[in-house]
């Protein structure tokens, strides 16, 4: 099991590093890709993935990827409204088939996933957002395994008994100050190729340690929609890792927020 886990990880970080390095486009196909991805697994725990108005869900993330790859950003909001109105439509005409519940969770699954982590390319198509991206994963996935590291040598203490028995508050302290501190060593080496960051060392610490904070939060919603729903994983896509929403539920909730945080600190 260890033994597969390892070796998709490495093929992930792989195809991660591809995908960033040539942005653009590339970047941003692969996030909607992931998207969709992440849709689908969020709308079979209801039971809406091949319905028709769950279909409208993937629509309203392909024609909101379109805008943002056209630059017709101003459009967004209408194509919002026009996609709940669309969606709501679908609900009365074919009512009773579909719930109140149900027209929620295909609006709540486009927000929790493709809206989201939309924020990836957003930030990718930065001036140096091909550095300014991996803090993403400096803030989830570095966070995460020293967060694992220092629970397994110092926990004591639970720190979410019953959503996540197994992390606690030594780790999630040691998985926090540990992103601050990568952060800030990442922010030192960055120092002489990017002139408009001031204080860098200081700027990727807080964005570390505030990036974290979000990402846990991504970690332990996933773990809460898993909890209710019965279900272990949300597919089985990665082997040893579970599907999308398992390996990039911090991501989600981390890469907005890097976003704004870079818009407000940095130059």
């Amino acid at each position: 099991m260890f033994k597969q886990r390892l070796l998709s990880g490495i093929v992930l970080v792989v195809l991660m590093v591809v995908i960033l390095y040539f942005g653009g486009y590339v970047t941003g196909a692969a996030m909607l890709l992931l998207s969709l991805g992440g849709i689908f697994e969020l709308l079979r725990i209801y039971k809406l993935h091949n319905t028709l108005l769950g279909c409208a869900g993937y629509v309203v993330a392909v024609a909101y990827y379109i805008l943002l790859f056209t630059n017709l950003r101003e459009y967004i909001l209408f194509m919002f409204i026009i996609a709940i109105l669309v969606i709501l439509g679908i609900y009365v005409f074919a009512y009773p088939k579909y719930t109140d519940k149900d027209i929620m969770a295909v609006i709540f699954s486009f927000f929790y996933v493709a809206f989201m982590l939309s924020y990836v390319y957003e930030i990718r198509t930065l001036k140096h957002g091909g550095i300014l991206v991996i803090m993403i994963f400096i803030c989830s996935w570095v966070n995460d395994t020293l967060a694992y590291c220092a629970g397994v040598t110092m926990g004591k203490h639970k720190m979410s008994p019953k959503l996540s028995p197994k992390k606690s508050v030594e780790g999630l302290i040691g998985g926090l100050f540990g992103a601050a501190i990568v952060g800030g060593v990442y922010g030192y080496f960055l120092d002489k190729y990017v002139y408009e960051i001031n204080n860098s060392i200081l700027v990727f610490a807080i964005i570390g340690f505030l990036g974290a904070i979000v990402a846990v939060i991504g970690d332990l919603t996933a773990s809460a929609i898993k909890r209710n729903n019965d279900i272990k994983d949300y597919s089985k896509l990665i082997p040893g890792h579970g599907g999308i929403l398992d390996r990039f539920d911090s991501i989600i909730f981390t890469a907005p927020v890097i976003y704004y945080l870079i818009m407000l600190m940095i130059k």
